[in-house]
C-alpha cells in the first residue's frame, strides 16, 4: 500500500482480566475470527496479533492472556507473555467487562497501569466492553467506578458483540499512535500460522463442549499439517489431558464427544482457510504437563 504523509502505525497491547472479551473485541474489529473465544478463563495462552489497516493507520493488536495469579508453569508463561506485550507496546487497550462489578483483578490491573504511567507514560484507552449487557440504571455508577481506577486514561463504552462505538474507540487509539510506516502489508490480518490456529481451534472446541467437565489442563499438539492443495488441508492433532478420567470424557461414549469436537473444529478451520479440511483427532494423558516448561512452550 502507499504511505501518504502522516501515516500512523503501532502495537496495541490488549490487556484485561479473563473473560473481559479481549479476543472477541479484536475479532469484531477485524470482521473475522483470528483469535479463539470461550467463556472459560485462560483461553488465550500466547500472544496473538490482529492487524487492522486503513488508508491512514495500521493497528497491530496484541491479544494477551488474561492476567491471573500463576499457579503453574503455564500460568507463569502466560503472565510473562502479557508483561512482554506491555513492554513493547505503543498503546495499551485495557478491556473491562462493564456489565460486571469491578473486581480485585480489575483494581490490580489499574494499580499496575498507574505505576507504569510514571515509568514510560504509554497512553491507555479503556474499552468498557459488554455494554449491551449493562442495565441503563447502572451506566453512570459502573463507568465512574472504572474511570476512577485510571483517571488519566481515555475511555469508551463498547460492545464487541454488536460493534457499538468501535469506530470511536479506534479514533481514540489512532490519536496516540506514533507516526511511522506500516509494519505489515495491508492484506495481512494475523501473524499466527494456520498450524497454530488449528491447534487453538481444536482446543476451543474442547472448551465449547466441555467447559464444566474438563478443567484448564487441555493442550493440543499438531502432529501433521499438510496443505494438499488450495482446497484441502490434512491435519492430525493430539489432545492432551492431565487425568485419565478426562480422556474418557473427551472421547465420550463410542467416541461421540470426540466426533463432535472434531466436526466443529473442522468447520472452523475450513472457514478460516477457505477450503476443505481433513482432520484426525487423538487423545492422550500427560500428567502434570502444565509444569513442564518444554511442553508448555510447545502447546501454550
Amino acid at each position: 500500500m502507499s504511505n501518504p504523509g502522516g501515516f500512523k502505525c503501532g502495537y496495541i497491547a490488549v490487556i484485561g482480566r479473563p473473560n473481559a472479551g479481549k479476543s472477541s473485541l479484536i475479532n469484531s474489529i477485524l470482521g473475522q475470527k483470528v483469535n479463539i473465544v470461550s467463556a472459560k478463563p485462560q483461553t488465550t495462552r500466547r500472544l496473538q496479533l490482529g492487524i487492522y489497516t486503513t488508508e491512514r493507520e495500521q493497528f497491530v493488536f496484541c491479544d494477551t492472556p488474561g492476567r491471573i495469579r500463576p499457579r503453574n508453569e503455564l500460568g507463569r508463561h502466560m503472565l510473562r507473555a502479557a508483561d512482554e506485550s506491555l513492554e513493547e507496546a505503543d498503546v495499551v487497550l485495557w478491556v473491562v467487562d462493564v456489565s460486571r462489578k469491578v473486581s480485585a483483578q480489575d483494581k490490580e490491573i489499574g494499580r499496575k497501569l498507574r505505576e507504569r504511567a510514571g515509568e514510560d507514560g504509554k497512553p491507555v484507552v479503556v474499552a468498557m466492553n459488554k455494554s449491551d449487557r449493562l442495565a441503563h440504571g447502572d451506566v453512570l455508577s459502573r463507568t465512574d467506578r472504572i474511570r476512577s481506577l485510571l483517571p488519566s486514561a481515555q475511555w469508551m463504552l463498547v460492545s464487541a458483540k454488536r460493534g457499538d462505538n468501535l469506530d470511536m474507540m479506534l479514533n481514540q487509539i489512532s490519536a496516540v499512535l506514533p507516526a511511522r510506516e506500516e509494519y505489515f502489508s495491508d492484506d495481512e490480518i494475523t501473524q499466527t500460522s494456520m498450524r497454530q490456529l488449528a491447534a487453538d481451534i481444536v482446543r476451543e472446541s474442547v472448551l465449547y463442549y466441555l467447559q464444566k467437565e474438563v478443567p484448564h489442563g487441555v493442550g493440543v499438539e499438531v502432529e501433521q499439517y499438510k496443505e494438499e492443495s488450495d482446497k484441502l488441508a490434512s491435519i492430525a492433532v493430539t489432545i492432551i489431558v492431565e487425568k485419565k478420567r478426562h480422556k474418557g470424557i473427551v472421547i465420550g461414549k463410542h467416541g461421540s464427544m470426540l466426533k463432535l469436537i472434531g466436526a466443529r473444529a473442522r468447520r472452523e478451520i475450513a472457514a478460516m482457510r477457505g477450503g476443505k479440511v481433513y482432520l484426525e483427532s487423538y487423545v492422550k494423558v500427560e500428567e502434570g504437563w502444565r509444569n513442564d516448561i518444554q511442553q508448555v512452550t510447545s502447546m501454550a
